[in-house]
C-alpha cells in the first residue's frame, strides 16, 4: 500500500480470551498469543507512515476479572517489556505507559520504569502502551495525549470501552471480527486503505471536489 502520512493510530487489543477458549486452551495462552501480535503490529507500524501507536492493554474496570487472569496478565506484561526493551530499542521505537501505577505490582512498575528509560531516545515510532486505563480518568485529570487518527478495535465489538474518550473525538473507527492474535501486518495494512478512503472533515463541508463525484 502507498505510505500514509504521519498517523496516531490506537488500538483494542480485545478477543485474546475467546481465541484460546475456541481452542481448549487456558485464557492465559490467548494472552500470550497477542504479545506476539504486538511484536508484529509494532515491527510494521513504521513502514505505514504511523509515528505513534497506543495499545489497550488493560483498562481500569479489567480489575474486575478473576485474580488469576489478572496476575497471569501482569507478569506477562513485565515479561514482554524486559524482553523487548532491547528490540525496540534496536528499531528506534520510544515506550512509554499510561494509566495509573499505583496499583501495579512492584516488579511491573520497576520494569515500566526501566523500559521507558532504555528507549527514551526512540525516534522512529512512539508506542504508549495503555494499562489500567481509563479515558474518563484521563480527561478528570487532564492527563491528555495527542489526538487520534484511527482507532481499530478487533475481536468484534464495537465501542471505545472508555478509550481515550477524548482524543478520539475526531478519529476514524474500523472494528474487525478478527481476534487480537490472529492480527497482521496485512491486517493493519487494510485498516489504513480504508481510513485513506474517508473524507476527515471536522464538522466542515465536504470539499467541493469530494462532493461533485
Amino acid at each position: 500500500m502507498e505510505q500514509s502520512t504521519s498517523l496516531h493510530v490506537a488500538i483494542i487489543m480485545d478477543g485474546n480470551g475467546r481465541w484460546a477458549t475456541r481452542r481448549g486452551l487456558p485464557r492465559g495462552a490467548g494472552h500470550r498469543a497477542g504479545a506476539e501480535a504486538v511484536r508484529r503490529v509494532v515491527t510494521a507500524a513504521p513502514d505505514f507512515g504511523i509515528t505513534a501507536l497506543t495499545l489497550y492493554a488493560f483498562s481500569a474496570d479489567n480489575w474486575k476479572r478473576p485474580q488469576a487472569e489478572i496476575f497471569i496478565l501482569m507478569r506477562l506484561f513485565a515479561r514482554y517489556l524486559q524482553r523487548e526493551v532491547a528490540p525496540l530499542s534496536e528499531q528506534g521505537v520510544r515506550l512509554s505507559v499510561v494509566g495509573r501505577r499505583d496499583r501495579l505490582p512492584v516488579p511491573l512498575v520497576t520494569a515500566i520504569a526501566g523500559a521507558e528509560h532504555a528507549t527514551a531516545g526512540g525516534t522512529r515510532l512512539h508506542v504508549r502502551l495503555a494499562v489500567d486505563y481509563s479515558g474518563r480518568a484521563a480527561i478528570r485529570a487532564g492527563a491528555l495525549l495527542p489526538d487520534v487518527d484511527l482507532v481499530i478495535r478487533t475481536g468484534g465489538e464495537q465501542r471505545l470501552s472508555d478509550f481515550l474518550l477524548w482524543e478520539s473525538a475526531y478519529a476514524e473507527l474500523s472494528f474487525t471480527d478478527r481476534m487480537w492474535p490472529d492480527f497482521y501486518a496485512a491486517d493493519l495494512a487494510a485498516a489504513l486503505t480504508d481510513f485513506q478512503t474517508r473524507e476527515r472533515r471536522f464538522g466542515a463541508l465536504p470539499s467541493p471536489t469530494r462532493a461533485a463525484g
